[in-house]
């Protein structure tokens, strides 16, 4: 049965903590990013930034995922962006992979490695590992759906709790989408998910788990959710302005393509595809686009704001910004 692998992060202890910059879209962590390696040139060390974006990886997905320009790229090495067709997919695990691969390698060259970005389900495989768990099987998964919807979620969750207490104990009766993936564990592997997880970090991996200690978590954490709302709402239109439905028009000249792959399934790319789809009108699309990137930037701070020991700081009040990236300078050197 294949399973996703159990990654164990590898860290050195008498090196400093890898710096980390996490927040929602639209936070300004490209841009305190690019402030720090900046500094870090002014005083002779040399930042390499590993993207930490399930949409970066996609060459010809520019625009709409808001890609560090050339000119950004070219002050600053930048890994994991452009990496990957469209047609192709990335995981959590590759992530990873590759992301404590390149920390090795860029402190064998004598450079400073920092993550960026807000995929925070990579953030979880690459500081916590992923449990062996199985990947979802589509029949039993379609014969849970039915079964749920037939008896309901609490009697499912009855269920559950005989085969597997420990895990029907955390969940409410009423998450179907946790309780059927614990029943769909079950019935894969005969094996109760508690199992799997018993040395292992929760499932999402965010639940009050303590940052390991070879990692310096900064997040961007805006207090103005009307403020950050806005800043999404001007770069959704300086997307547009720039020519972001012709970029889509391209992807889908391109006839490999469609609109079930995760790079089209990226938020923007997605409703602008259904626009040129003529499955709706531009005002739809610029309303669903929005609608999804605040969606998705509230499931950002949700995982952020469940992990313990995180140094949080508002990029809207500039006294915070200010420290946080004094402190990001601070961790150059330490």
């Amino acid at each position: 049965m294949p399973t996703e692998p159990h990654i164990q992060p590898t860290h050195v202890l008498d090196q400093p903590p890898i710096l980390c910059i996490v927040g929602p879209t639209g936070a300004g962590k490209t841009q305190i990013a690019m402030s720090l390696a900046e500094h870090a040139q002014s005083i002779g060390l040399t930042i390499e930034i590993i993207s930490m974006d399930s949409a970066l990886v996609y060459r010809g997905l520019d625009i709409g995922s808001a890609k560090p320009s050339k000119a950004e790229q070219s002050l600053v090495p930048h890994h994991l962006i452009d990496i990957l067709e469209p047609t192709e997919s990335y995981s959590a695990a590759r992530f990873a992979h590759d992301a404590q691969r390149l920390c090795t390698e860029i402190r064998a060259r004598g450079n400073i490695p920092i993550i960026v970005g807000g995929t925070m389900l990579y953030w979880r495989a690459w500081a916590y590992g992923l449990s062996a768990l199985p990947p979802a099987n589509p029949d039993i998964r379609a014969h849970l759906d039915a079964q749920g919807k037939s008896v309901g979620w609490p009697a499912m969750h009855a269920e559950l709790t005989k085969v597997d207490p420990i895990t029907a104990a955390r969940l409410q009766p009423n998450d179907s989408q946790r309780v059927q993936r614990a029943l769909e564990v079950y019935e894969i592997t005969g094996q109760a998910m508690s199992t799997f997880l018993r040395d292992a970090p929760s499932e999402d991996g965010r639940e009050g788990s303590a940052i390991p200690e070879w990692i310096n978590l900064v997040s961007l954490e805006p207090s103005d959710r009307a403020r950050l709302h806005q800043n999404v709402e001007i770069r959704f239109d300086a997307m547009l302005q720039s020519g972001f439905i012709d970029e889509v028009k391209t992807l889908r000249a391109n006839t490999n393509l469609h609109a079930d792959l995760p790079a089209i399934r990226s938020v923007g790319y997605r409703q602008v595809w259904e626009y040129l789809s003529g499955e709706i009108d531009l005002e739809q699309m610029r309303y669903k686009s929005l609608a999804a990137t605040r969606q998705l930037g509230k499931r950002q701070l949700t995982w952020l704001r469940a992990i313990a020991g995180r140094k949080t700081f508002d990029p809207f009040n500039s006294d915070e910004l200010k420290a946080a990236l004094e402190h990001c300078k601070q961790s150059l050197i330490k």
